[in-house]
């Protein structure tokens, strides 16, 4: 028995043995499992694509804050009640401490995985691909978290004119 991510995963060999454009994107994959019947919406799926597309809405949404930064404001987290598990949004302008400090961590560790992930892709493309210039990827951002500061700083200071 596949997973629906297996069963998805399965869906591009068969795309490429039908004779399809590869490189291709997801709408291409997508409209040609839809067309041959590989693939259709459950019913069931209905709430959960409405929730994504909500959710996905959610992260996309920004306000400006007093001192010029361009600010996401719902902001989820996830909570445990027993065995069961959920995501609450709440929006950072009127969120508690305790959300925002949950959220904020789960994105962090959101953020590290996606570094662990880009880590382990580099290393076994450089080690098995023996490329002439080893991809070389650092993960320390400090010094690009100071520059990005210093240049909204600098985009946001009011010219001094000299007369």
């Amino acid at each position: 028995m596949t997973t629906k991510n297996e069963y998805l995963q399965q869906l591009i060999p068969l795309y490429q043995a039908a004779g399809n454009k590869w490189p291709a994107t997801t709408r291409e994959v997508a409209q040609w499992a839809i067309i041959t019947g590989k693939w259709a919406p459950h019913p069931s799926a209905i709430v959960s694509q409405c929730a994504e597309e909500i959710a996905r809405a959610l992260r996309d949404e920004y306000v400006t804050d007093e001192q010029g930064r361009k600010v996401r404001t719902k902001h989820a987290a996830t909570y445990s009640e027993g065995p069961e598990q959920f995501v609450l949004w709440d929006d950072i302008r009127t969120a508690t401490p305790k959300h925002m400090r949950l959220a904020f961590q789960q994105r962090r560790q959101q953020i590290l995985g996606d570094c662990k992930q880009l880590k382990n892709d580099v290393d076994s493309y450089n080690e098995n691909r023996s490329p002439v210039e080893p991809i070389q990827i650092i993960f320390d951002f400090g010094v690009d978290l100071e520059e990005l500061q210093y240049a909204r700083m600098v985009s946001t200071r009011k010219p001094k004119y000299v007369m």
